[in-house]
């Protein structure tokens, strides 16, 4: 048992080697509409001060607060505001101007009366309901200011993002480029979903389900296609990663006799940073430098691929991608049942989310954890982490979850 122990890096550490492995992509410059779900580059500051001026919150009459301080009481109507096509005198004493919402308020006037609040007898206006001073008046600024910093690099884009930007005047923004993301995964016994299937070989889910996972992360994915286990296969799909941002193989990744990958990668001369980490599922699992391209080799079991996609990979592209680091920040839930203590694996298990009576959160384990169920997988919507050597955990203790829903585009 110590043995293992010794051979194997944490978590913690390969998950650090992996973010301090990676830099952040270049930046390119993009119209507000093709920037929905992209991460921001640079901040972004107001190019003037929203609104401009005071301006009207309802539909009614500008007037004087002190003319309105004891009602009723008649003004004369001087003119009119309208959106876009303000009033340019001025309103005196006695006087009003009829103005609607988002009209820019006269001067001399400091309030509003909603149009309910009078009785209009063509120029001669009543005011029924008094009114303190600069009541529905939106002041000039009130939104923002020009120079305010109201998006900071870092931030996933959303259509709220994309409005507010429009409103700041900004019409192009810079954001970080999608990162390259080069895949392949390797074995004579993976075929392709469609691909006529013999004896001894499966399908290879876990290419359909990187390309994907890449795309919802904010990359490019570059499917390299399928290598055989023979050295030259390899090399050939390992030209294929030039250019690439970062390689990521599945499968070849253990010590079989027919697991080639770290073999050829350090044949081609790559820096091998580690290759088994304690934690389960996924304990077959490389991280290497090759030529300046950083290398992550997953499993070739789907369910450890998705795992240690959703640790490492997910980690790797936020650093690349520049994220806030609250965007990967650790989450928690109450635990939907009882666990037994863990050994000194870091254990990742496949759970479903819900809600108790009073609102909060439950992660609730499947029974049965084998890593053969793909099934098991797509059910999940989290997977509750289980640190090394974890005490036995009751129903209703808080852990830690690693969430598996969700992608790069909110509203």
């Amino acid at each position: 048992m110590n043995k293992p122990k010794q051979e194997m890096l944490s978590v913690a550490d390969a998950l650090s080697r992996v973010t301090d492995g990676v830099q952040p992509v270049s930046s390119e410059q993009v119209a507000l509409p093709q920037a929905l779900g992209r991460v921001l580059a640079e901040d972004v500051a107001a190019r003037l001060t929203h609104p401009p001026a005071a301006v009207s919150a309802m539909d009614g009459y500008a007037v004087r607060a002190e003319d309105v301080a004891d009602v009723p009481v008649t003004l004369k109507q001087i003119g009119e505001s309208a959106a876009g096509s303000g009033f340019d005198g001025a309103v005196g004493p006695g006087e009003t101007a009829r103005i609607f919402t988002g009209a820019p308020l006269p001067e001399g006037a400091d309030t509003i009366i909603i149009q309910e609040d009078t009785d209009a007898d063509e120029a001669i206006i009543t005011i029924k309901e008094s009114a303190k001073k600069g009541n529905f008046v939106r002041a000039a600024g009130l939104d923002f200011s020009e120079g305010d910093v109201l998006l900071k690099a870092g931030r996933v884009l959303t259509a709220r993002d994309l409005g507010l930007a429009a409103a700041m005047n900004v019409p192009w923004l810079t954001i970080r480029r999608r990162p390259r993301i080069a895949f392949t995964a390797t074995g004579d016994e993976v075929v392709m979903p469609g691909d006529p299937l013999g004896p001894d070989q499966i399908i290879s889910s876990n290419s359909v389900a990187l390309g994907a996972y890449i795309e919802t992360l904010g990359g490019e994915p570059h499917n390299l296609g399928i290598a055989r286990d023979d050295e030259a296969s390899l090399r050939n799909m390992f030209e294929g990663a030039r250019g690439a941002d970062m390689l990521v193989t599945m499968g070849g990744a253990s010590v079989g006799d027919y697991d080639f990958v770290r073999k050829v990668l350090g044949g081609e001369g790559m820096e091998l940073g580690f290759y088994k980490v304690a934690m389960r599922p996924g304990k077959p699992l490389i991280f290497g430098q090759l030529g300046g391209v950083p290398v992550l080799g997953l499993p070739g079991n789907p369910v450890s691929a998705g795992v240690t996609s959703a640790i490492f990979l997910r980690a790797a592209m936020a650093v690349m991608l520049g994220l806030d680091e609250n965007s990967t920040a650790p989450s928690t839930a109450l635990l939907g049942r009882d666990l037994e203590a863990n050994d000194f694996r870091q254990d990742y298990l496949r759970a479903t989310l819900s809600r108790d009576s009073d609102g909060n959160l439950v992660a609730t384990p499947f029974e049965r954890q084998d890593s053969a169920m793909m099934a098991r997988l797509a059910d999940a919507d989290c997977l509750v982490v289980r640190p090394p050597e974890a005490l036995a955990a009751k129903a209703g203790e808080r852990v830690e979850i690693v969430p598996l829903g969700g992608g790069m585009v909110a509203f």
